[in-house]
């Protein structure tokens, strides 16, 4: 059986898996550091922590490779409108990807947010150009960055440092709507080519601050 999160920010449900060693794509290919975005992780500590969150990502992490894995997948979704794959982990296998790719492509009624990191891993990122392409997943490679900075040719996603921080990206504005999404579904939005987040939390706070020194 699968396990699906509702986050209290989150207005959609979200399969994740537990943040770490699967998420391949926190790690820079070149310098083998892990990146600025990753270094302030939310899904590390808090909540992530406590067995109700932590143990229904670990089974996930099993599930996936069930033979029933997809059929379930569609099935738990058959009522949904939006969906949010992983506000923790990542994909950290070609063959969850093309898993991922299956179930999107059988839940033609729902609007899937896929944001990954894992772009960098040639045999991910193969498979991440095709679900690119069905039309009801807003599929966002994030930028490895928090200080603003993307590319617009790559990344759907970025992370700046203050919320009046200029940028030409769509500013989430959940954390001046107490820290929920809302009415929004920007991140949804294929339209939407990048979204800035508003850096939070004492980790990242503290990963600015350093970079910044």
């Amino acid at each position: 059986m699968v396990k699906l999160s509702k986050t209290s920010k989150l207005n959609a449900k979200s399969w994740s898996l537990n943040a770490g060693d699967t998420c391949p794509g926190s790690i820079d290919p070149v310098s083998k550091q892990v990146l600025p975005v990753c270094s302030g992780c939310y899904a590390k500590g808090g909540n992530y922590r406590f067995p109700n969150v932590y143990n229904p990502r670990e089974e996930n992490r099993q599930q996936w490779k069930n033979g029933s894995f997809v059929d379930d997948m569609v099935n738990a979704l058959k009522t949904e409108r939006f969906f949010r794959w992983f506000d923790s982990g990542d994909i950290y296998h070609p063959a969850l990807a093309f898993k991922i790719m299956l179930i999107i492509e059988k839940t033609p009624w729902v609007n899937h947010w896929l944001p990954t990191k894992s772009y960098n891993i040639p045999k991910i990122a193969a498979i991440l150009e095709r679900i690119e392409k069905l039309p009801n997943v807003a599929l966002r490679r994030s930028s490895p960055n928090v200080n603003g900075l993307y590319d617009p040719a790559v990344h759907g996603s970025v992370v700046i440092p203050s919320v009046d921080f200029k940028t030409n990206a769509t500013v989430c504005h959940a954390y001046s709507n107490g820290g929920k999404c809302g009415a929004c579904f920007a991140c949804y939005d294929k339209n939407v080519s990048t979204i800035a987040y508003v850096a939070h939390g004492r980790k990242m706070d503290s990963v600015i601050k350093k970079l910044a020194a």
